[in-house]
């Protein structure tokens, strides 16, 4: 029986989602048997553990370092304090280095794997190369523009550059230029690209035995509305709510519609604030037929997420590349992008230039941003509408594809 190692990087949620979209299509394609061995930490690594409840002894816990949170994402200064001290229960970088690459020895020693998949995890890398095993290395970055005052980060980027073009195969989660949102945080080397292939982006979009419609879908036909997602780990997520609260305030965005998901499974968010102030159950307000400003939803079904999409005129994000492709690729709608991370701010700056949404930073800048396309609307849509002709969301299979013939040969 064959054996592929899955190394899933645990910050953020788009490496998990690429490999479970790449997981459930990969015995279409691998002729033999095969066993997958699943490793990550925190909160994908629970994921794992309760996607695939009977798989256990295939499903390892090792403590990839990861940033130290802040008020608003990682923080810089912690993180870099984090690198010889313990910072926020996290040993010191030096240490958490030393003992998951221990670690995930141990994993490779026992298993023998014949392929692993690295989403985000270049220490396995490393380990696969100096084991000659063959190696896929899923990203959309490599060596990203730094924006701000971010130069001093430019030594690690070479450094981790230099770890992913150990890879046998570096498989791009995007469509091929010049469609490619990522293309600012790529910039491979000339003696690189031969490994280099563009897969496509690793979207479904698509939702199997449809259910009766929810009152929050009921809610929202025939309405005009922007989609306001909050996304990431806590912090990220906690900072994204704060900056909303601060744009729903000002008085230009009164009659602006919203639909905010929290990404939190708590029911107790979910509530419909009408224009007369007061707050409404999802079924109470369709029931009453309540003119509604503000929907808050804990967490969206992935039909409703699909409803959301669908009716909405824009969407506002954080710009993450998994929701980029989704919204402007699958749904073909504008974007309002707030970025966390330089990574966001160079795949928004993408879109902005080619007129498939707007950059914000700040208060003014966001509402700036939703009056601009709401008043563009029509020439917004077009190019999006043209941007999704050309999308290519066939990521899955596509390395799916490739990871089969590297198994043959």
């Amino acid at each position: 029986m064959l054996k592929i190692g899955e190394f899933i990087y645990a910050w953020g949620n788009g490496h998990y989602t690429r490999m479970m979209a790449l997981d459930g299509i990969l015995p279409k394609y691998i002729k033999s048997k095969f066993e997958v061995h699943y490793s990550s930490k925190g909160e994908i690594y629970q994921k794992l553990l309760q996607k695939f409840p009977t798989k256990k002894q295939q499903i390892h816990e090792i403590l990839m370092p990861t940033p130290v949170d802040g008020k608003k994402g990682p923080s810089v200064t912690r993180s870099l304090w984090n690198f010889l001290l313990p910072v926020s229960g996290n040993p010191p970088l030096v240490k958490q280095i030393s003992s998951y690459l221990k670690e995930e020895s141990k994993i490779y020693n026992t298993q023998k794997f014949d392929l692993v998949i690295n989403d985000g995890d270049v220490g396995s890398n490393v380990l696969a190369e100096k084991r000659g095993i063959k190696c896929v290395f899923v990203t959309n970055q490599f060596k990203p523009r730094l924006w701000k005052s971010h130069s001093y980060f430019y030594p690690s980027l070479v450094y981790i550059s230099k770890q992913i073009a150990k890879a046998t195969k570096i498989v791009v989660a995007d469509s091929a230029p010049p469609n490619t949102i990522c293309e600012y945080n790529l910039n491979f080397t000339e003696e690189l690209k031969e490994k280099v292939v563009y897969a496509g982006h690793f979207s479904n979009g698509i939702v199997t035995n449809p259910k009766p419609k929810s009152d929050l879908e009921k809610l929202i036909e025939n309405e005009d509305f922007g989609y306001w997602m909050q996304t990431g780990n806590k912090a990220t997520n906690e900072g994204t709510g704060k900056k909303y609260k601060q744009v729903f305030r000002a008085d230009e965005m009164r009659n602006e519609k919203r639909i905010i998901s929290h990404a939190k499974n708590d029911p107790t968010i979910d509530r419909v604030t009408g224009k007369d102030g007061k707050t409404y159950s999802f079924s109470e307000a369709f029931d009453k037929n309540i003119n509604w400003i503000q929907i808050d939803i804990g967490f969206l079904s992935e039909q409703e997420k699909n409803t959301v999409l669908d009716l909405c005129r824009y969407v506002v994000i954080n710009g993450s590349h998994t929701s980029m492709g989704e919204i402007l690729g699958v749904k073909a709608k504008p974007i309002i992008g707030i970025p966390i991370y330089d990574e966001h701010t160079n795949q928004i700056k993408w879109a902005e230039e080619r007129h498939l949404g707007v950059l914000a930073t700040n208060k003014k800048q966001v509402i700036k941003g939703v009056h601009e396309v709401q008043k563009n609307y029509e020439v917004y849509l077009e190019h999006v509408t043209e941007f999704a002709k050309n999308f290519d969301r066939n990521g899955a299979q596509n390395t799916a594809k490739i990871i089969s013939e590297m198994l043959e040969n």
